[in-house]
């Protein structure tokens, strides 16, 4: 048997086991972005905090808990009145849904951006699909069965 690699044991610069904790995202208002998140993408709001001294909340959502699982933080920062603007270094967000064209039908009934629709790569059979969040950050779907 081959001896793994750091890469394949997960062993950071740490020298113990590490892990994607989270994905940070800034959002502008923060109901709509969990209600996005949670309601129309599935996930589960894990916590929420308010920081009234900072003026910002910090909400994390995902699939699975947070001990086991990468999530996503939304940061709200209160007085935040106009866009972000979204870096082109940020590319997007993967997530593996198990019926693509029936998610992409659903979501864009309930008006969710759909600029990608479903189909497959360009170079494989894989089918993916891009929407986009209530900021504009996009999420790309992959069918996963």
């Amino acid at each position: 048997m081959a001896e793994a690699t750091t890469s394949e044991t997960g062993t950071g610069a740490t020298g113990g086991a590490s892990r994607l904790l989270h994905t940070m995202i800034r959002v502008r208002d923060l109901d709509r972005s969990l209600d996005f998140y949670t309601r129309q993408l599935g996930m589960r709001l894990l916590r929420r905090t308010d920081y009234p001294g900072g003026r910002f909340t910090l909400a994390f959502v995902g699939y699975g808990d947070e001990a086991a699982t990468a999530v996503v933080e939304l940061t709200h920062n209160w007085d935040q009145a106009e866009p972000y603007v979204i870096g082109t270094g940020f590319g997007h967000l993967a997530i593996a849904v198990p019926d693509i064209v029936e998610t992409c039908r659903r979501l864009a009934a309930d008006g969710v951006p759909v600029p990608r629709p479903p189909g497959p790569m360009s170079h494989g059979t894989t089918i993916l699909a891009f929407v986009e969040d209530p900021d504009g950050y996009r999420i790309e779907l992959i069918e996963r069965r």
